[in-house]
């Protein structure tokens, strides 16, 4: 997928804790991946953390956020040291910046469209920090509107962006759903209220379907069963606005909640 760009993109990068040399190697790295872009590079912003849990086996944290072409690619990657995470960071970019090429070309040839590749979901992905269930709070709330798609499609999106799961609008039901990483397929879909498979928008990708529908329930009730459970994230319908969420384990061990918009 080599164009051999030219031009130097500009990469932003963040450092948090005492990691000398970190943003210029971090810097040069990303800048050379962006080389092989199959397309435009539009803006490149690079975080690198280094965790004081002297406990952890894997105290630095790197997460990136490509714009290419218009299209989001995120990664994120850990090691012991700044260099090691952001490596492991550039590879997985690589991954997924390959993916989405395989992608755009199969839309441009109007082939079929191309399932996701998670081969490398779990691999060397940031723990949570420790943080006891009764301290962690809502640090972050998000509210968007749920572009509809297919579970092909979802699970593209949740590939380049390198999320565990992924909220959306179920493209044949109309149907707020989750995809998450599960299941002897590799995927489970949960919606609010399970469709039959007939009823899906076509899809390639193999699926597992949960017959559950999502609880409705309160956010602090949420909250405290995504505690006992020790779930990476819960979906769920908040009793007291009446619509689909998503309550999220982030990586610095406290809590993210996401809402469609509207």
């Amino acid at each position: 997928m080599s164009n051999n760009r030219e031009s130097t993109v500009n990469v932003d990068v963040t450092v948090r804790g005492h990691l000398p040399g970190a943003d210029e190697y971090a810097r040069e790295q990303i800048q050379a991946l962006t080389r092989f872009a199959h397309r435009p590079v539009l803006h490149a912003h690079v975080k690198v953390t280094r965790h004081g849990d002297p406990e952890l086996y894997h105290p630095v944290v790197a997460q990136a956020n490509l714009d290419v072409g218009g299209r989001l690619i995120r990664a994120q990657a850990e090691g012991e040291n700044a260099r090691e995470a952001v490596d492991r960071l550039v590879e997985r970019l690589r991954r997924r910046m390959r993916r989405a090429a395989e992608y755009w070309e199969a839309q441009r040839n109007d082939t079929i469209r191309i399932p996701a590749d998670h081969s490398d979901a779990t691999g060397h992905r940031p723990t949570h920090l420790p943080v006891p269930p009764e301290e962690r709070q809502i640090v972050r709330r998000k509210s968007f509107t749920l572009a509809p798609c297919s579970v092909d499609e979802a699970a593209l999106e949740m590939e380049l962006l390198d999320y565990q799961f992924h909220l959306f609008t179920e493209k044949g039901t109309g149907m707020a759903s989750v995809l998450y990483l599960d299941g002897p397929t590799g995927y489970r879909l949960a919606q609010v209220k399970p469709a039959p498979r007939e009823e899906l928008a076509p899809f390639e990708l193999p699926v597992t379907i949960s017959p559950h529908p999502a609880p409705c329930i309160t956010v602090e009730q949420a909250k405290e069963r995504l505690g006992i459970l020790g779930l990476p994230f819960l979906f769920f319908i908040d009793a007291a606005e009446g619509r689909a969420a998503v309550l999220y384990r982030r990586y610095d061990g406290h809590y993210g909640l996401i809402t469609p918009a509207g």
